[in-house]
């Protein structure tokens, strides 16, 4: 404990080396979140910077005694990410109001597929994306970061009963989102030729049991 607070004393006094510590202690937390929430490799490097920048002006916000500062840190990168969503809608309006340009191709799943399987990734993505985003921010944070419901709340800037009943909701919710993204992918594969069994894309394998375990696993 003293060393936590002897670092929250060096982060709000704006000591650079402390900052620097910080970093290295908590980006690749804060980077696992990001991209568990984003699913997208670019952007969750973008919000650890912006994160960390964040931070950094807000270091006198930081209480002058407490435990670790992953909930803080957390925190801040959870409103960075609830923004960035937000500029990314209003970036597609207005896009959506420009001529068609000619179609590329999209390389998300190749980059996505370092990951996980692509269509366990895909359906826990979209179950993922369906939920309400307190929701979503709650079971990121407990299930995915390991953190227990005091320090989610300190994140969150929630009352820890709030915290719970969310992380309760989202459990139910995303487990049912989950097996209809799921079933949606296996009607739509036994449809085409090509994925039907004896066919050159056939799948195997309980899929529904492997994203569950991919996301109620902490990490």
């Amino acid at each position: 404990m003293a060393v936590e607070n002897s670092i929250r004393a060096r982060v709000r006094a704006g000591d650079t080396a402390a900052f620097g510590q910080i970093f290295e202690e908590h980006s690749g937390a804060v980077h696992r979140h990001a991209l568990r929430m984003t699913g997208d490799w670019a952007l969750a490097e973008d919000v650890v910077s912006l994160t960390f920048l964040e931070a950094w002006r807000l270091r006198e916000r930081v209480a002058p005694e407490g435990g670790s500062l992953s909930p803080w840190l957390l925190g801040i990168a959870t409103n960075v990410i609830r923004n960035t969503r937000r500029a990314a809608r209003r970036h597609r309006t207005a896009l959506a109001k420009l001529p068609p340009l000619d179609a590329t191709p999209d390389f998300a799943a190749e980059v996505t597929g370092r990951m996980a399987d692509a269509e366990q990734l895909a359906a826990a993505k979209a179950a993922l994306e369906r939920l309400r985003p307190g929701d979503r921010e709650v079971f990121a944070l407990c299930v995915w970061e390991g953190l227990d419901h005091a320090a989610v709340a300190e994140a969150l800037g929630r009352p820890v009963g709030t915290i719970r009943s969310r992380l309760s909701r989202a459990r139910a919710r995303l487990r049912r989102l989950t097996e209809q993204e799921l079933a949606a992918s296996r009607s739509a594969r036994s449809a085409d030729p090509l994925q039907r069994p004896g066919g050159s894309g056939q799948f195997t394998g309980d899929r529904a049991l492997a994203v569950r375990s991919t996301k109620e696993t902490p990490r």
